[in-house]
């Protein structure tokens, strides 16, 4: 009996540690939080602005985050942003998520049972990260990152929390990358 527990414990490793994601429309939602009431608050009334913007600047928008494959963000009553987001095959394959991040980035992702361990840095703005992917299934997935960040002209440290689930095979735009 132990034997047989130890090898199921090592076969549900594998097939963690094997777990692809579907290339195609993601949908991601992510809630930022600073740990501060103020900047939380601000962060939320911004988001809350984006989503009020007069029809013509939001179609603007729009289209610049469509040339990327990447959607306006929606906003929920709680703060979070909801997007769309193309995962091309070549992404999937490499367990590759639409992260979208700004300026001049490297990222690195390590292998662990059930998901990857992610870190990144990025220059223009300064911000670097680590944090936790975890797969369901190929069809979802969450992500907790512990982020440094001077988008703001001030250093700030935030924690965001994603959960993303595919959509469809196929995608309103080719992203970029």
């Amino acid at each position: 009996m132990k034997r047989f527990l130890i090898a199921l414990a090592l076969l549900s490793m594998a097939t963690a540690q094997a777990q692809t994601i579907k290339p195609g429309l993601w949908e991601l939602n992510n809630t930022v939080k600073t740990g501060d009431i103020q900047t939380d608050a601000a962060i939320q009334m911004a988001m809350q602005q984006l989503a009020n913007k007069p029809p013509a600047q939001r179609a603007q928008m729009e289209a610049m985050l469509a040339q990327n494959g990447v959607s306006v963000p929606k906003v929920g009553g709680d703060g979070s942003m909801t997007v769309t987001a193309c995962v091309t095959p070549e992404m999937a394959a490499k367990k590759e998520l639409p992260l979208n991040q700004k300026g001049n980035c490297t990222s690195k992702t390590a292998p662990v049972a059930g998901g990857l361990d992610v870190s990144f840095s990025c220059t223009n703005p300064n911000s670097s990260g680590q944090g936790q992917v975890r797969f369901s299934d190929d069809s979802h997935y969450t992500m907790i990152m512990d982020v440094n960040t001077e988008a703001t002209g001030a250093p700030q440290k935030v924690k965001v929390n994603s959960a993303g689930r595919w959509l469809s095979a196929s995608c309103p735009a080719k992203p970029k990358g």
